[in-house]
């Protein structure tokens, strides 16, 4: 009787969480199909009196929506593709090699992910500003890079220590070099890690928006984030197309989680059991 209460108890208490946390997102949802007049209507709807779909076709045509999705799209898997990559590279250099200096370097990486991103937005600024290159979309992907490879190094040098280096040496008996076994052996292996930071760091360019704001200052080169800052103004917000905005901007990343689900559980749950 005592472990059924208990489970009763549990179950209610998982419940009572889950209506606390998808909330949020159902009353966005509900608020980007109500017609304008009960956005902002009291006594607050809870429910549409019907589906209206004006805040969709704003978003698409006067706001040109469409473009700053291509833009958050193009930079998104442009930085989580290098950032993947050099965190490869980089995981594979910590986990296997033994040089001076190798434990600052670890050091530093997990430094850097303390640090918040708008201490670095001043020096950044003044760096790319030199460059010629602030209003780009050049100069996002680049920092986006390199906070994604930092994170990822760290996630892949777990990952790499925990597979036996007797599968490489095999691989370099049968006559493979080091590059060509972590290429043909180790890296099919660790096709679930890959995918693990490859989604991290894919949702984190895509969520940014502190950075993106401050480098990006032209309509048609902003980014979803930027975009939904832009609906905020002095006359107030635009709380419905805000809110079909958000929905927008949630789909790539709940697609990227829906695929990749299996893989991200099992790549961290595979880099966790040696560190």
């Amino acid at each position: 009787m005592k472990y059924r209460v208990l489970s009763i108890l549990r179950v209610l208490g998982l419940i009572v969480y889950l209506l606390f946390a998808v909330f949020p997102l159902v009353w966005i949802i509900l608020t980007s199909i109500k017609p304008i007049n009960e956005v902002y209507s009291f006594p607050i709807k809870y429910l549409p009196s019907r589906i209206s779909f004006d805040a969709y076709r704003y978003l698409f045509s006067f706001a040109r929506f469409q473009v700053y999705f291509k833009n958050s799209f193009l930079v998104a898997t442009v930085s989580a593709l290098f950032s993947t990559s050099f965190s490869l590279m980089s995981g594979y250099v910590l986990s296997r090699f033994q040089f001076k200096l190798k434990h600052f370097l670890l050091l530093t990486l997990f430094f850097v992910q303390m640090l918040p991103t708008y201490l670095l937005m001043i020096p950044q600024f003044t760096m790319f500003s030199k460059l010629k290159l602030t209003n780009t979309l050049l100069s996002i992907v680049i920092i986006y890079t390199g906070f994604g490879a930092a994170f990822g190094a760290i996630m892949a040098r777990a990952f790499f220590k925990s597979l036996p280096k007797e599968i490489e040496e095999a691989a370099w008996i049968d006559g493979c070099s080091r590059f060509e076994a972590l290429l043909k052996v180790v890296l099919p292996v660790f096709l679930p890690n890959v995918g693990a930071i490859f989604s991290f760091c894919f949702v984190n360019s895509w969520n940014e928006v502190f950075t993106a704001v401050l480098f990006i200052h032209s309509d048609h080169k902003m980014t979803v984030p930027v975009a939904l800052y832009s609906f905020v103004s002095k006359a107030g917000i635009q709380w419905n197309v805000m809110a079909a905005g958000i929905v927008v901007a949630l789909l790539p990343t709940v697609l990227v989680f829906a695929i990749a689900q299996r893989y991200i559980i099992q790549g961290l749950t595979q880099g966790a059991l040696k560190g």
